[in-house]
């Protein structure tokens, strides 16, 4: 029996490509070898233990039920033919399968003798080990309800990481430094387990701001929405939300709620939140008000109107769309229109967007992209100019445009230009003509990189800006 059991034992060890059945069954080998090697030392001497032939008789086979019932286990709950445990049983509960049919045995099929042994070894051995058999059957309790699995994101009392392995005596999370927190599994049992990976991937992260009372809370809910598009991490679906908190001593306070995909990455996803929130905020004049507790003896400067309507000015003289207008057109335009921030990676215009605007850079760069690859196809510098088309004909955005490290544009719209054509029809429709000469020059570069339908002819183009902007 013992010839058969060690070749049949080998046989499953050499067939199988799991690593786990390979090592587990080492043991069996190793109780069947010895078994055998009794029995001939026995069958070579029969009167080497005198008196003792009942006592290692017990022992000789409980020793082959253990390397059965080990051999049995790990070979038909396995697969033998995939390197992989199953998610119904774990190694800790194989293990644990393992010892309490060898306990069961011993108890049930063994003489007296061996079971009294037996019964006061454990109790000894329990006193011993009380703290390590807490964490071994805490372990077996996971294991078995799994509330968490290797790979998800969880928070026990004060620690917080990623499960990386889970063993007989304790848990192993992998923190966002990079550490590794050994937690026993008796603590664990005990505490409140948080699982940011269940029962859905995605997690909703939450971040608070104040906005000044003079901000409509409508006005500050579409900023904050609009510079969550800004952030890549944050989901569309589930779509995020912003929530009027509280009106507190210097500010109403809005709770800004999203969603994403990885808990990984939450302090880097408020952070860029955050940011974009800011830019946008100061885009549409929203002010994010000083705490009223605090007291500044500085005399803050007034902002200078009239040295900022000159720069306006004279951005606008440095475009050559603009470069036939008077100085009273520009004036005019230029105090009618306002420069606004945006920080790096910050979509300025998005392809396919609806859109009655231009931008000039005023200062810092931008990179116009191609969507859906986001390929990027020219850089804009200080001074350049986009969004032409969709101010004198409405078109849809063609391209996205992203500031590269803060960038400020001078942004003029549609209605500023309906009321020059009121004022001097020509002004417009030189333009127009300026706007068509350019589009040609860059013809041959969108050909390059993507189909794009063929330019408009000047008098189809010119019959389209009219009517657009209510001139015809």
């Amino acid at each position: 029996m013992g010839v058969a059991a060690l070749a049949a034992t080998l046989a499953i060890r050499s067939l199988t490509v799991n690593r786990l059945v390979q090592r587990k069954l080492r043991l069996s080998l190793f109780l069947f070898a010895g078994y055998i090697l009794f029995n001939i030392v026995v069958w070579q001497q029969p009167g080497l233990f005198p008196g003792l032939e009942g006592d290692f008789q017990g022992l000789e086979r409980l020793v082959f039920a253990a390397a059965t019932i080990n051999l049995l286990v790990y070979a038909l709950i396995n697969p033998l033919r995939a390197d992989r445990v199953p998610d119904t049983f774990p190694t800790i509960l194989q293990d644990a399968i393992v010892i309490g049919l060898l306990v069961l045995i011993a108890t049930f099929v063994f003489e007296d003798k061996l079971l009294t042994t037996s019964a006061v070894g454990a109790v000894v051995v329990g006193f011993a080990l009380q703290d390590t058999l807490g964490n071994a059957f805490a372990g077996l309790g996971i294991q078995s309800e799994k509330p968490f699995r290797v790979g998800h994101w969880i928070r026990v009392g004060d620690f917080e990481g990623r499960v990386a392995e889970v063993t007989w005596r304790a848990t192993k999370l992998r923190t966002k430094s990079g550490n590794f927190v050994i937690v026993p599994n008796n603590i664990i049992a005990k505490d409140a387990i948080t699982n940011y990976s269940e029962p859905a991937v995605p997690t909703r992260l939450e971040v608070e701001v104040g906005a000044s009372y003079l901000s409509t809370p409508a006005d500050v809910k579409a900023a904050a929405l609009e510079a969550l598009r800004q952030v890549s991490r944050v989901l569309k679906t589930p779509a995020p939300d912003v929530l009027l908190h509280s009106f507190d001593g210097s500010a109403i306070t809005y709770r800004v709620r999203f969603w994403i995909a990885d808990y990984e990455h939450d302090d880097e996803t408020r952070d860029e939140v955050r940011t974009a929130i800011f830019y946008g905020f100061g885009r549409r004049g929203i002010e994010i008000p000083w705490p009223i507790e605090v007291g500044y003896s500085r005399d803050w400067p007034e902002p200078d109107a009239a040295a900022k309507q000159q720069q306006r000015e004279r951005v606008l003289a440095c475009v050559d769309l603009f470069s036939r207008l008077t100085d009273d057109q520009r004036h005019n335009i230029a105090a009618a229109s306002a420069i606004r921030l945006y920080g790096a990676g910050e979509v300025i215009v998005r392809q396919n967007d609806p859109g009655q605007s231009m931008f000039i850079i005023c200062s810092g760069s931008a990179a116009v992209l191609l969507e859906p690859d986001r390929r990027e196809v020219a850089v804009i510098e200080t001074g350049g100019y986009f969004g032409e088309m969709s101010l004198l004909t409405g078109d849809a955005r063609s391209a996205s445009v992203v500031a590269r490290g803060d960038t400020a544009v001078l942004e003029l719209d549609a209605e500023l230009f309906r009321a020059l054509g009121a004022a001097d029809p020509t002004a417009v429709e030189e333009i127009g003509v300026a706007a068509m000469t350019r589009r040609a020059q860059l013809a041959q570069i969108r050909d390059a990189t993507q189909n794009v339908a063929a330019a408009d002819a000047p008098a189809t183009f010119l019959g389209r800006m009219k009517k657009f902007l209510r001139l015809a």
